[in-house]
């Protein structure tokens, strides 16, 4: 009966929620993808020719707006589930955290690039700091990752969970970035405890 009302309330939620139906108006396939649009409206990150890569991309909605204004770029989307085709996007079906798939990746670009995204989070618990922890570790990951791979003046951008691990993950962001902000936009729903950090210009020498 519980699990009932849960799911009414969810079916509810989505109804009322405009970023779910205005997704389905510009063909998203997830509201997530206006977190990024509001990310790249306010810190002007995407115009033609990047080189993109997005970890834990499915359903493919960061992909699908980084397809659309990186143009004749290079994007590369990663995740567990297997997604439908996205424009220009080459995919690849995997792990991020196990060595093989970020092998994967480093095999299918021949260069530096100019933005990392992140969406990856854990399947939630409901005990949310253990969420957050478990969610702050993927960033860390995404982010040591992001650290070997960026141009000079690149991006990494990546879901944060406020928690446990949050001002951890900022300092280890100010460790290798001269540019740390947190961001959340407003097409995060109000009751969530995630937020964006936003890295830039990688410090030299490490």
């Amino acid at each position: 009966m519980k699990k009932n009302k849960i799911s009414k309330n969810w079916v509810n939620k989505q109804r009322r929620d405009i970023y779910v139906r205005q997704s389905r108006v510009d063909g998203y396939r997830a509201r997530s993808a206006y977190k990024l649009i509001e990310i790249d409206e306010k810190f002007k990150i995407f115009k033609g020719g990047l080189s993109v890569i997005d970890i834990g991309a499915a359903p493919g909605s960061w992909s699908q707006y980084a397809s659309k204004v990186i143009k004749n770029g290079k994007l590369i989307s990663i995740d567990l589930k297997k997604m439908e085709p996205i424009g220009n996007s080459f995919q690849i079906q995997g792990d991020f955290t196990e060595d093989k798939t970020q092998d994967e990746i480093r095999n299918n670009i021949n260069t530096k690039v100019d933005v990392v995204l992140s969406d990856m989070a854990v399947n939630t618990t409901g005990i949310k700091n253990i969420d957050s922890i478990q969610t702050g570790e993927l960033c860390k990951e995404a982010m040591l990752f992001a650290k070997e791979m960026i141009k000079e003046n690149g991006y990494f951008i990546s879901k944060i969970f406020m928690g446990g691990t949050f001002n951890e993950i900022v300092a280890e962001g100010k460790k290798y970035f001269k540019e740390v902000k947190v961001f959340k936009p407003k097409s995060s729903r109000k009751d969530s405890k995630e937020s964006f950090i936003i890295c830039r210009k990688i410090r030299s020498g490490l």
